[in-house]
């Protein structure tokens, strides 16, 4: 599978594919799954943002047969152009059955440098049978709340906003617990109102073409929004789980095994 938009710089992603080439040769690993990350699958890329590739990655059977365990990251040089890192698989089914969004939102990003659909597929009926309601919650909530810590900028209301988003898209489907990645998906998916809808689209379109959108104040009606849901997300901080872990690790083993083996 693969699914890059015009938006792209072509030469920009021939040098990705170039990377992701290397590391799978390099490190003897195979990688499965390679999409973007960060703003432009988010769906509120600048005119200067950089690419954020990441990939997850499997090794041979005798890397996880060894007492002295590689690294679980494989990283790349870092520039202001390329971001380009990814996860061993099994730091992606831990993180997973903690309820980390990470590893899930890579899943199911709309931008993929090259994918196994079957891998996917399989990592996504895996994440929907393990992961708390509770723990994807906490986690939108506390990372808009460390952005919130942060020198406030539009920039950055863009990283509160969308976690705000997820926990809307939550608190309607209380029967799923994988929310989308991008914000303008989020928002059409839940009850949003228009006018919530339409300043997000305007502030997206503003942050398309301004390379530094500065310390102005993001719209008020939006500012309420993310106030509100980040507020009524508290509740989940005291949820109590309700999987087994013994069942969920078992889970992850089971995956984890038919994968590598």
């Amino acid at each position: 599978m693969r699914a890059i938009p015009d938006s792209l710089d072509a030469v920009v992603v021939a040098e990705i594919d170039r990377r992701l080439e290397s590391v799978a040769t390099e490190h003897g690993v195979r990688i499965p799954w390679a999409i973007e990350s960060g703003s432009r699958a988010w769906g509120f890329p600048s005119p200067d943002s950089d690419y954020d590739c990441r990939f997850l990655f499997v090794g041979p059977r005798e890397r996880y047969l060894t007492l002295w365990p590689m690294r679980d990251v494989i990283e790349t040089p870092l520039d202001e152009v390329f971001d380009v890192n990814g996860w061993d698989l099994p730091k992606a089914l831990t993180l997973m059955a903690r309820g980390n969004a990470t590893p899930i939102e890579w899943l199911r990003s709309p931008i993929v440098y090259g994918g196994d659909t079957a891998f996917r597929d399989e990592l996504l009926a895996y994440a929907a049978a393990v992961v708390e309601r509770g723990a994807m919650a906490r986690h939108y909530l506390h990372v808009a709340r460390r952005q919130q810590a942060g020198a406030q900028t539009l920039k950055r209301f863009f990283y509160v906003l969308r976690p705000a988003a997820a926990l809307r898209w939550l608190a309607d489907h209380p029967d799923d617990a994988l929310p989308p990645m991008d914000l303008p998906t989020l928002l059409a998916e839940t009850t949003a109102s228009k006018e919530i809808r339409d300043a997000a689209a305007d502030l997206i379109a503003l942050k398309s073409v301004t390379r530094e959108l500065g310390s102005g104040e993001p719209p008020a009606v939006l500012r309420r929004f993310a106030a509100r849901e980040l507020e009524r997300a508290e509740a989940f901080e005291s949820a109590a789980p309700g999987k087994d872990p013994d069942e969920v690790r078992a889970r992850a083993d089971e995956v984890f095994r038919r994968i590598v083996g």
